[in-house]
């Protein structure tokens, strides 16, 4: 079993910078991948970025490319998600998933969640 606690979610401006954190714990040696999402109420939980803890391939929803980077601290079991450039549309509940499935297609393990909110 895998746990996750996300953390660096606030109020911003527009323009405005945030990081967030997702700190891993439990059998974390063999996830094969870890992700950011996003949910807005009413709407479904939309991906925003994923790393492959094996090689660090990654990948961005195109809403997000050239703004967000995500990352991963392998020694520390956790994964950020840089947001630069943030927008109102950017507002969201952002969950970290964690799986073993390499390919990313799989997310077995969520976070509770950390509110992001520009104005």
């Amino acid at each position: 079993h895998v746990q996750l606690v996300e953390s660096g979610g606030e109020s911003v401006q527009a323009g405005g910078s945030l990081r967030l954190s997702c700190v891993a714990s439990g059998a974390t040696q063999d996830i094969g991948c870890m992700g950011w999402f996003r949910q807005v109420p009413g709407l479904e939980r939309e991906g925003v970025a994923n790393i492959r803890t094996g090689g660090g391939s990654t990948y961005y929803a195109d809403s997000v490319k050239g703004r967000f980077t995500i990352s991963q601290d392998n020694a520390k079991n956790t994964v950020y998600l840089q947001m630069n450039s943030l927008k109102p549309e950017d507002t969201a509940m952002y969950y970290c998933g964690a799986g073993y499935d390499g390919s990313c297609a799989d997310f077995a393990y969520w976070g509770q969640g950390t509110q992001v909110t520009v104005s």
